[in-house]
């Protein structure tokens, strides 16, 4: 059994089945919501999902909070989650319907800076930056606490119409983490979060990308499916 807080001040118990089923019937009612879906156990699954969640975790000030907030959106709380230019709107299903708003500072410009020239030539193409497919080296420097791309507690300020007075509430924990299960769908939505162009980590190699390297050529195929576009084949000439 769940333990469940009715108007956040006397504690019922309900099943986490049952809380799912509420969290369902509360994204039925609003129009154009993007509810956060967790399948099986873990929250994220790749590179970036899990390093968002990873980040949150390193910080002591969130410690009492996660553990609900992982409950939540397990549970399929987090019935509407937006991710704009620093800022998070959602709307979480608890004893009532609450709204969240998580709003993360950009990236400082000097730190921006930085990142990408010690990535430099290390991140070769997009799709190998939305991917996640680098060496550990580079992956350890964009996940550096305090200097890479994840905020610190600093960086970031939250609100929710809850009456918790905690400055993390549950609703607000379950927002984080349904945030890097947003990434693991769509990982560019972590630069536009920190107001960057992801195409600055890649920049400083495009020399190098002149050269393409027959385990770097991108197949049609995979554009097609990055791009959403449609790549016709050129035809051959007659006896070629």
């Amino acid at each position: 059994m769940a333990r469940y807080y009715y108007d956040d001040e006397f504690p019922v118990y309900i099943s986490t089945a049952e809380r799912r089923r509420k969290a369902e019937r509360e994204a039925s009612k609003l129009k154009g919501a993007f509810p956060v879906v967790i399948s099986g156990t873990r929250i994220a699954k790749t590179f970036w999902g899990k390093s968002w969640c990873q980040n949150l975790e390193r910080y002591s000030d969130y410690a009492n909070r996660l553990p609900r907030g992982r409950t939540y959106v397990r549970s399929g709380c987090v019935v509407d989650l937006q991710i704009s230019s620093a800022v998070v709107k959602a709307r979480v299903s608890g004893s009532r319907l609450y709204d969240v708003e998580v709003k993360v500072s950009p990236i400082p410009d000097q730190r921006w800076k930085a990142v990408c020239v010690d990535c430099a030539g290390a991140i070769e193409s997009l799709v190998e930056l939305l991917e996640g497919r680098f060496s550990k080296l580079t992956m350890e420097r964009l996940c550096r606490q305090k200097t890479g791309l994840f905020p610190t507690p600093s960086e970031l300020k939250f609100d929710c119409s809850c009456p918790d007075s905690a400055r993390m509430c549950k609703h607000i924990a379950a927002v984080l983490y349904g945030i890097g299960a947003r990434l693991d769908e769509k990982p560019e939505l972590l630069f536009t979060l920190r107001k960057v162009d992801q195409q600055g980590l890649i920049t400083n190699a495009s020399q190098r990308m002149t050269k393409p390297k027959t385990n770097k050529v991108l197949e049609n195929q995979n554009l097609s499916e990055l791009f959403d576009i449609e790549i016709v084949e050129p035809k051959r000439r007659k006896g070629k």
